[in-house]
């Protein structure tokens, strides 16, 4: 008898169903009226039911995923400016400027004389090398310069028989770009330098090397802006991979000392400095220009006269800015004023033209 009576029971659905009704039939001109509102009734009482018969199962998927937001937002945070300043655990503020200025660029300052001559080399005789520069590494305050730098005159002082008068021909209309290319070969963090790949190693000095096939137009360039009146200095050209390993570390390092995790220093380091066997620098077509008042590898390079005139006439001699100001996202690699590529004159008219970096250039001239 009771089970029957609250069966019989009319629901808070039902009864106002039945008030629409009754309404449509007294009012039948504004019979949409009533259609349209138990439309919306229905719509809204079925989402409540809906969410109210499964509030377990849904109170249990958003603490799921507050939890990993939660997580995932102190585990792998966004890439940081590494010019702004954090506070670590203990409350106390730490400048990435600074520790740059102090110890990670100061990496750049010592390295050993003994460079290698050849890309085949002895590994006991890299193992020496390694030794050499991680016992050379000092912090110097104030003032961040390469271990070492070359001006126009020392190179043509180290290489007599260069010719700095070169005419660079100019770029070629329709030409049809090739992935076997040695000018053109893409090594980043996605493309890692072939196992086999080899190169001819030349000398700018007696200790500082390049690919040997762009020393003619890089002197050509240097001297182009020597006669505009800008003074272009060489610093960090060919790296070996130990070199360039110990440059990686000492950037982790110093992210390290400043309180950050090792998986947090590692992101932000790989930012700032290849990660080793994926550096430009490893095959000799990189390098780094400064200029005689200028010695900071910064952004404020970029506003420096010799910044300037390097970023409107560098493509005339085949080398583009690496990592230009916008394209981050893309290459992977902070905006760096002073890093140029050599990729051959047509490559890089294009490349300067379309204001493109070489991953897009990759993309758009030579797809599948």
């Amino acid at each position: 008898m009771g089970q029957a009576t609250l069966s019989m029971r009319t629901s808070f659905k039902e009864k106002v169903l039945a008030k629409v009704k009754k309404f449509t039939i007294k009012h039948r001109r504004l019979s949409f009226l009533g259609v349209a509102f138990a439309v919306m009734f229905l719509t809204v009482y079925n989402i409540y039911s809906y969410f109210s018969h499964n509030v377990k199962r849904f109170s249990c998927l958003a603490s799921i995923m507050l939890f990993y937001i939660a997580s995932s937002s102190f585990t792998y945070p966004a890439p940081l400016a590494l010019n702004v300043s954090f506070a670590a655990q203990s409350e106390k503020t730490y400048d990435l400027e600074s520790y740059e200025t102090q110890t990670i660029e100061s990496a750049e300052i010592a390295e050993s004389d003994a460079e290698l001559s050849t890309i085949s080399v002895d590994e006991e005789a890299l193992e020496d090398t390694s030794v050499a520069e991680e016992e050379e590494m000092t912090i110097v305050e104030g003032e961040v310069i390469d271990d070492e730098q070359t001006s126009l005159e020392e190179i043509l002082v180290n290489n007599e028989d260069l010719d700095s008068n070169i005419v660079v021909e100019e770029a070629a209309t329709n030409v049809k770009f090739s992935k076997d290319d040695w000018k053109l070969i893409l090594v980043n963090k996605q493309h890692p330098i072939p196992d086999n790949y080899d190169f001819p190693l030349g000398d700018i000095t007696d200790t500082m090397h390049c690919d040997e096939r762009i020393i003619g137009t890089l002197t050509a360039m240097m001297q182009a802006a020597a006669d505009d009146g800008v003074s272009l200095i060489i610093c960090s050209p060919y790296r070996n991979s130990n070199r360039q390993t110990n440059l990686f570390e000492a950037k982790i390092t110093a992210y390290m000392e400043a309180g950050m995790s090792y998986m947090d220093s590692y992101n932000l380091a790989s930012q700032a400095v290849t990660v080793p066997g994926s550096s430009e620098h490893q095959i000799g077509l990189a390098l780094d220009i400064i200029t005689n008042n200028y010695s900071l590898l910064d952004e404020g390079f970029g506003e420096t006269q010799a910044g300037k005139w390097l970023a409107d006439n560098s493509y005339k001699y085949g080398f583009i800015l690496r990592y230009p100001l916008g394209k981050e996202e893309i290459t992977g690699i902070e905006y760096e004023p002073w890093h140029f590529r050599y990729v051959g004159v047509d490559a890089a008219t294009v490349i300067h033209n379309e204001d493109i970096c070489l991953e897009e250039f990759w993309t758009e001239y030579l797809h599948d």
